[in-house]
């Protein structure tokens, strides 16, 4: 076999692979979201599933649990997404990581972005199903903007990581952090399940889409 037709095969195979990536990274995460988008215009107070699942959540509340989950919800964005992105771009510069510092920038900013805008778009209001212990933001519901966060933020420290030796502790510390603040939105009584989901499908397909595009890991 030729060099020719060795390059052309590892060409074709590298772009099958970001064909793959793309399709589920990005287009199933999109179209997720897109869905959710539609059904809200015919569900604007929660889809059947989303009161019955915040009712359930509710059922458990005790208050060790109002404490720890009105505590752990601040990590989703200032006290624990933002200063550890601060950490990661102060760690990645001093290793000269300059790909993983653009790419890392772009997706936090681009998420904090999508988050505000896609909320002024829908502005879909927040539940009201009891009487809360904990305020209500000022802002619209859909979608959560701590889902987005959290997603965003591990999904581009896999990215980071990926081929790493800590890549599976980020991949399961990264999951328990994600479904944490999720739950804290549900349990606290400011979001429907579906901006959760929602704030998720948009973090991944945003983070992958300019990971394809940046490239953070090339020429490490």
């Amino acid at each position: 076999m030729s060099l020719s037709e060795n390059s052309f095969k590892s060409w074709l195979n590298y772009h099958r692979q970001l064909l793959l990536l793309f399709f589920i990274g990005v287009y199933i995460p999109l179209g997720i979201f897109i869905l959710l988008a539609i059904g809200i215009v015919q569900y604007p107070q929660g889809f059947p599933w989303d009161v019955p699942i915040l009712l359930a959540i509710h059922n458990t509340s005790k208050s060790q649990l109002d404490i720890f989950a009105a505590w752990l919800t601040q990590l989703g964005i200032y006290w624990g997404v933002a200063p550890l992105i601060l950490i990661l771009v102060i760690s990645l510069s001093l290793q000269q990581k300059w790909r993983g510092i653009i790419y890392l920038l772009i997706s936090s900013l681009g998420a904090t972005l999508i988050s505000h805008s896609t909320k002024i778009f829908f502005h879909r209001v927040r539940p009201s199903l009891w009487e809360l212990f904990y305020p209500l933001p000022p802002d619209f519901s859909f979608p959560s903007g701590h889902a987005i966060s959290s997603m965003m933020l591990w999904v581009t420290v896999l990215i980071l990581s990926w081929g790493k030796r800590w890549f599976l502790t980020v991949l399961f510390i990264g999951c328990f952090f994600v479904l944490g603040i999720g739950w804290t939105r549900l349990y606290l009584g400011v979001h429907y399940p579906s901006d959760i989901l929602a704030g998720w499908m948009l973090a991944i397909a945003w983070s992958i889409g300019v990971s394809l595009i940046v490239k953070p890991n090339q020429f490490e």
